[in-house]
């Protein structure tokens, strides 16, 4: 079904995708019927991706409906990270208080959290034989980063850093696939684990949404890091690698499947796993760290794709629901806020690009 509605979409006149004007309009459409349909609690590592796409927003568009969203939601949450101390996840969110505070320049959106950070670095982390690290699975990679980047830099402390330095490394040496050039989701997911799994076409399980929350992770905190930054290298190979394999796993409707190693299985092209993947991209080729001519024609099929996918009434829909791998089923009506967040992120840099 998708693959149907795509060819006809990509028949039609699609500059009008490019244009500014349409890029705000469809980025508020798509926002402000996300706000109308919450879900979870404001904390939830799906609203930390959704609010980071809404700031976005507001930073692309202007919008004081958007900019009245954001504060609220701070409001609500009394600007606390989520209640699991050390937790990825409930961190996530922190990345919107502190791009909040560079504006409105009160101590009492970020103090909460630099608490919290000051607590996690002294407290030792509880492993098991699935977590031995403190972010033990991929989706880390986006939740936490750019939280502890953002404060670091915000605070001009670099022991903030110095932890996220840490902590990725041991992230990236424990699930990083230097043959794949991917992340596995966790340990349950490498070849080596006692109980290895595949795909039915044999392949190694490497999960789209996954990959594209690091892939999301990677560019914020590079937008974050000074350019002399002593260990800035190592994040700027990883994008460069992760892109040159996501790049030959687009689909030819311009997205990607829930499987990025076994596409025929999941024949739908999935919205948040595309649309970090659109924002990562284009952010790669705004600010000169991926070539122009190689990534341009990647990043404007993915647009195309992803407009197909935002239904009548303004939702990101064929959103994968939570889980931790490609199994679970979505489609047209299938929707989720870290959807919304990806395809406003994605909005935030196409809209930066010469077309």
């Amino acid at each position: 079904m998708l693959v149907m509605f795509a060819v006809t979409l990509n028949a039609q006149n699609t500059e009008k995708f490019f244009k500014p004007r349409y890029i705000k309009k469809t980025m508020n459409k798509a926002a402000k019927w996300q706000l109308k349909n919450p879900k979870h609690e404001l904390y939830d590592w799906t609203n930390g991706a959704f609010y980071a796409g809404i700031f976005a927003a507001y930073e692309t568009t202007g919008s004081k409906r958007l900019w009245k969203a954001l504060i609220a939601m701070g409001e609500s949450n009394e600007w606390k990270p989520g209640p699991r101390l050390q937790h990825a996840d409930d961190h996530a969110i922190c990345q919107t208080y502190i791009d909040i505070y560079r504006i409105e320049k009160d101590e009492k959106m970020i103090e909460p959290f630099k608490e919290a950070a000051d607590q996690i670095m002294s407290t030792p982390y509880k492993t098991g034989e699935i977590r031995p690290i403190t972010w033990w699975w991929c989706d880390a990679l986006f939740m936490a980063p750019p939280a502890f980047v953002k404060l670091g830099v915000t605070l001009d402390e670099d022991k903030y850093l110095e932890f996220n330095d840490r902590l990725f490394k041991e992230t990236y040496d424990l699930l990083f696939d230097k043959d794949e050039n991917l992340y596995a989701r966790d340990m349950k997911y490498k070849t080596d684990w006692k109980e290895p799994i595949r795909e039915k076409n044999g392949e190694k399980i490497f999960w789209s949404r996954g990959n594209g929350w690091v892939m999301g992770g990677l560019v914020r905190v590079l937008d974050e890091l000074p350019a002399d930054y002593k260990n800035r290298a190592f994040y700027e190979n990883q994008l460069l690698k992760m892109a040159e394999t996501i790049k030959s796993l687009q689909q030819d409707d311009g997205l990607w499947r829930a499987s990025l190693l076994d596409p025929k299985s999941y024949p739908g092209g999935e919205a948040s796993g595309s649309g970090f993947y659109t924002y990562a991209l284009a952010w790669g080729v705004n600010n000169g760290l991926l070539d122009k001519a190689e990534y341009k024609p990647v990043i404007e099929k993915a647009w195309i794709g992803l407009n197909g996918l935002i239904q009548p009434d303004g939702h990101v829909g064929w959103t994968q629901p939570i889980g931790a791998d490609p199994r679970a089923n979505f489609s047209n009506d299938s929707w989720e806020v870290y959807g919304t967040g990806a395809f406003l992120l994605a909005g935030s840099e196409v809209i930066k690009m010469d077309w």
